[in-house]
């Protein structure tokens, strides 16, 4: 599987385990699978909700600021690839 960089995490909400993401290149959508990269964060998730401005989306493109449900700590300025098949 190929990964391509579409982001970079800005902030984590510790108490609803949400990643905030800038994407910075491409498209994300529910059921994608994120590989998370940093010094210390290394995991893959499948995304399973977004939300813009508190409202929940299915799509996201370039630009965008998204919140995403995630299932382990993240950290500011992580990397964050979508797993895209061969």
């Amino acid at each position: 599987m190929a990964e391509k960089l579409i982001g970079v995490v800005s902030n984590y909400f510790r108490n609803i385990s949400v990643a905030a993401v800038e994407i910075t290149d491409g498209t994300v959508s529910v059921g994608d699978t994120l590989h998370y990269l940093g010094y210390t964060t290394d995991f893959e998730s499948r995304v399973s909700s977004m939300q813009i401005e508190h409202k929940p989306v299915t799509d996201v493109k370039k630009g965008d600021s998204v919140g995403i449900k995630v299932s382990e700590k993240v950290r500011e300025n992580d990397k964050v690839y979508k797993i895209v098949p061969d």
